[in-house]
């Protein structure tokens, strides 16, 4: 029996927890990340508060709620500090949902976290996870299995490149979201280095090399949990890849949990790492089994919320709930089972890769149907339709303005 399903620790975490629902959580951020935390801390009945533009699909879902403050709806990370000055909230933990409002966050002055605390690492740590090279730096000091990667401050720089390497790389760059709003992709995939020049002639620098690990979306495994303020690991979830949209570089569309102990070497890497740092709070740390050497390698670790976060929930394994509790310097108990087996689709994306197979055979519509009927839907749930039917609506809009 895991420690929260026993009776006595129940009733003193609910206990703890109802004591302190009066102080809200003010979560920040976009899109399916989002939509999960509100929904999981709604559900635990959390007063909540959501920053996000109006135009997302979150806005729409039941336990959304603007904050007492306007403005809210045009907030930029960068602005973060003085709305806080201004909101009228005696006292609210921050959960941020994306890399800039985890830095605006971990950026805040000593004194503003006293009044609006999170679980959350030192600005350092938070630095390191979100800028790609200082965590390969990291990778690469600790001497943990990952990628080769080199940074390039210029074209020429690419161009001087001895062509010895085989294999395929990625152009990848330092932060995610802002190659992803200017460019529309996480990075690109090259397979020699006139193509690297090709495509790096329209990116800007610096900008990263990364070596490609190979193998289908099977291979890509992801460990996610929570670190408390003391630095002790209180909840892991595993789960696997088995479809992802776009090929190569894309977000899992289906997927399965499974037990820790099929992926025991990249748990016992990833528990290394974490201790080796000053790391605190949610974590989601994705790697790849790289068959040539039998070694699951780190591509990068999201110190913050997830896309699937309300997966792992419904699976057992609530961490918005620790760092909660975490936050506001509570007892935050272990979590230690969780259910194996279950499967969770983004459909909308999901049949995105189903095109993407279908046109070179490689599934059909019997087969696809079958391999998600069952599976837990990411963005429709039946107590909160409004993201999904949101989300629906903007596709047929588009679809729609494309015909």
């Amino acid at each position: 029996m895991s420690m929260l399903s026993s009776p006595t620790v129940r009733r003193t975490f609910h206990r703890s927890f109802s004591e302190i629902s009066d102080i809200p959580v003010l979560a920040l951020g976009r899109g399916l990340t989002l939509t999960g935390v509100m929904r999981i801390l709604g559900r635990a009945k959390v007063p909540l508060y959501s920053v996000c533009s109006e135009t997302d699909y979150s806005v729409h879902s039941r336990w959304y709620h603007e904050p007492p403050l306007k403005g809210a709806h045009d907030l930029a990370p960068r602005e973060l500090e003085l709305f806080l000055r201004s909101l009228p909230l005696e006292r609210a933990v921050l959960m941020p949902c994306a890399d800039d409002w985890l830095q605006a966050v971990a950026d805040l002055p000593a004194s503003l976290k006293e009044r609006f605390p999170s679980s959350l690492s030192p600005q350092t740590t938070v630095r390191t996870m979100v800028d790609k090279w200082r965590f390969a730096q990291l990778l690469e000091a600790s001497q943990i299995p990952h990628p080769r990667t080199l940074l390039l401050a210029s074209l020429q720089q690419l161009q001087d490149l001895p062509e010895t390497d085989s294999g395929t790389f990625i152009l990848k760059p330092l932060v995610s979201q802002e190659f992803l709003r200017e460019h529309g992709v996480k990075g690109y995939i090259v397979a020699n280095r006139a193509e690297a020049l090709r495509i790096a002639a329209s990116v800007r620098f610096p900008i990263m090399l990364q070596e490609y690990i190979p193998g289908p979306p099977t291979a890509s495994f992801f460990v996610d949990g929570f670190v408390d303020r003391h630095g002790a690991i209180c909840a892991r979830f595993a789960r696997q890849r088995l479809r992802i949209y776009p090929a190569g570089l894309g977000n899992s569309s289906l997927m399965v949990s499974i037990s820790l102990n099929e992926v025991g070497a990249a748990v016992s890497t990833l528990d290394h790492l974490l201790g080796s740092i000053p790391y605190r709070g949610i974590f989601c740390a994705e790697f790849k089994f790289d068959v040539r050497d039998g070694l699951f390698k780190i591509l990068e670790i999201n110190a913050r919320p997830w896309w699937y976060i309300e997966f792992a929930a419904r699976c057992g394994v609530d961490v918005c709930r620790l760092a909660y509790l975490d936050a506001l310097q509570l007892p935050v108990e272990p979590i230690q089972n969780y259910q194996v087996g279950r499967y969770c689709v983004h459909l909308a994306t999901d049949y995105q890769a189903y095109h993407e197979l279908r046109s070179s055979h490689a599934i059909n519509l019997f087969s696809w149907i079958r391999s998600w009927a069952g599976a837990d839907d990411a963005l429709f749930v039946w107590d909160d339709l409004g993201p999904a039917m949101a989300s629906a609506s903007h596709s047929l809009r588009n679809l729609i303005h494309r015909i």
